[in-house]
């Protein structure tokens, strides 16, 4: 009878995925800066608490590209707030992508944020700053064109934290799964509170990316709240 092969722990981390080869030919000018990203979140992630072990084993198709592709949803040189941003999924990755916009990463945890600081001075991003705080405490002193979120709440609640950090006009692109449609249903009192236009889901990659990242978009009104 042939030996059972040994478990991995349940804690081990993964081998990191290898490059795609999209990387190259769709953020050619960003790849190196990407590669060094995803190779210091293999290094540090799990002591970090940044992702789970086995994540590292999807890192590029799962979290890094699904986060680049969001910059086709943002203005080149946007102004650009980032909540929740964690492990800089997707802050950090945009950042990278996009070196005309400016970016400011909001994370309440002190770790996460050192992290943030740490390796945007690792990867040379001078479009980025990190703020210490949760977005809900900042809105008085934030006021951006758009607003960027992944996996920190459900749409009903997030509206909340993040519409009042738009300027008038601005924009939510807030990263979500396939519950999409449903979860713009359940914010109905959300949206209309904050008087949101144009709410809809997008459909990011498709054509090149295995599986394309789903995103809610809205808009705030252009005249003054």
């Amino acid at each position: 009878m042939a030996e059972e092969s040994p478990r991995r722990p349940a804690n081990a981390v993964g081998p990191l995925e290898p490059e795609p080869a999209v990387v190259r030919e769709r953020f050619g000018a960003a790849r190196d800066r990407l590669v060094r990203l995803a190779e210091d979140l293999h290094e540090h992630g799990e002591r970090l608490g940044l992702l789970g072990p086995r994540e590292y084993e999807r890192l590029w198709t799962r979290h890094l590209l699904n986060c680049a592709v969001v910059s086709e949803a943002i203005a080149p040189d946007a102004r650009v707030a980032d909540v929740g941003s964690g492990a800089g999924l997707p802050g950090l990755v945009l950042a990278c992508v996009m070196p005309r916009a400016e970016f400011t990463l909001i994370e309440p945890m002190e770790r996460r944020c050192a992290w943030l600081e740490d390796e945007s001075a690792r990867l040379g991003l001078d479009n980025v700053r990190v703020v210490r705080a949760r977005a809900q405490d900042v809105a008085d002193e934030i006021l951006v064109d758009v607003v960027t979120a992944r996996a920190v709440s459900a749409l009903k609640t997030l509206i909340g934290w993040t519409a009042p950090l738009l300027r008038p006009g601005g924009e939510l692109v807030l990263m979500k799964g396939r519950s999409a449609e449903r979860e713009i249903e359940a914010a109905a009192k959300a949206i209309r509170r904050h008087r949101l236009q144009d709410v809809r889901v997008r459909r990011l990659g498709e054509g090149w990316l295995a599986e394309p990242t789903t995103v809610v978009t809205a808009r705030v009104p252009a005249e003054e709240r």
